[in-house]
């Protein structure tokens, strides 16, 4: 099929059953791989929905300047829709971001601005972030900010992704096991299937250190995953419950979905199979379950897949197979 630019070919990504994983069990487990959009993440859904909207609108014109914060992934898919218009993309960053993302939005021709220091009222990268961005939209003439956190336009492009779900699964989803960061995804989706599946048991997979669902901050390795600042997208039934993972979690996560099925995923795909692991001796016989993997593996080559790197943050790789050894017989 012949599609009209690249942006055309965000969505509609693949529905898999996993059958390696958890062996012998009495449910259905299928993953939702965002890996497929062509940016490589489940966020270039609200990338392209937030840019196109605001064309159609006229606040982005052919001179604007886009400026947002991101730890990655909503970067590149920013990167990728700004370049396909000819805009001018300013994202800004913090020490978190991987070597790889910054250098893709750099193709992309995004500029990127590094926050090197954490916000001193809050001790947070996060709101250091925000403030620079709020520097540059002040300073500088003709600026639109996405605003992930708070835009409305983020979790409606996420209708469509639990539309594709429900659809290919003739309407039978019982449970959706789903990230959080903006809470986009989670309140896109959570949206629809109030409205369209209401059966569906909505579960949010948070991170330990993230405060979205009432934690306590704390330092978190994984970016894109959590949050330290609540962020307005957040509403307090969006989930029928929230599963906590912590870093080592992921990691694990990630490493037995690559050995078992095959599937490169990132680092918040990971925490999402762990706390499937965690409650899937509940999961009632028959039941169709769906873990949204929301992007690639490539991007954590040099952290959640090295041994080197897990040494460093979470201690003697021995400790790692042990605990894997535990996530298989859980």
């Amino acid at each position: 099929m012949i599609k009209d630019g690249i942006l055309s070919t965000v969505g509609n990504t693949p529905l898999v059953r996993l059958t390696r994983i958890f062996k012998d069990q009495p449910f259905h487990l299928f993953a939702k791989l965002e890996s497929f959009n062509p940016g490589g993440s489940m966020k270039d859904r609200p990338a392209m929905n937030i840019i196109s909207q605001a064309i159609e609108s006229g606040a982005i014109q052919s001179d604007t300047i886009v400026v947002e914060s991101s730890s990655g992934n909503m970067g590149i898919g920013l990167a990728q829709a700004c370049a396909y218009y000819g805009l001018r993309f300013i994202c800004v960053v913090d020490p978190k971001v991987t070597t790889q993302n910054a250098r893709l939005m750099e193709i992309y021709g995004a500029e990127v601005d590094f926050v090197r220091q954490p916000d001193p009222g809050t001790g947070e990268f996060l709101q250091a972030r925000l403030n620079r961005v709020k520097e540059l939209v002040s300073t500088l003439k003709n600026c639109f900010w996405p605003n992930q956190y708070a835009n409305l336009d983020n979790p409606r492009a996420h209708h469509r992704t639990m539309a594709e779900i429900v659809a290919a699964l003739d309407g039978q989803v019982d449970y959706l096991f789903c990230a959080t960061s903006t809470v986009g995804t989670l309140r896109g989706c959570a949206e629809y299937a109030r409205q369209r599946s209401p059966k569906t048991k909505i579960i949010a997979v948070d991170a330990v250190g993230s405060v979205i669902f009432g934690g306590l901050k704390a330092k978190r390795l994984i970016p894109g995953h959590g949050a330290a600042v609540r962020p307005q997208l957040f509403q307090p039934d969006l989930a029928e419950r929230c599963i906590y993972v912590t870093d080592l979690d992921c990691v694990v996560g990630c490493r037995r979905l690559v050995r078992e099925e095959a599937i490169l995923s990132g680092g918040s795909s990971g925490g999402v199979i762990s706390a499937f692991n965690q409650v899937k001796s509940s999961i009632p016989a028959g039941s169709n379950c769906v873990v949204l993997l929301a992007d690639r593996g490539e991007r954590y080559l040099d952290t959640i897949y090295s041994d080197t790197w897990v040494r460093e943050h979470l201690g003697d790789v021995e400790h790692l197979w042990k605990y894997d050894e535990a996530f298989a017989y859980a």
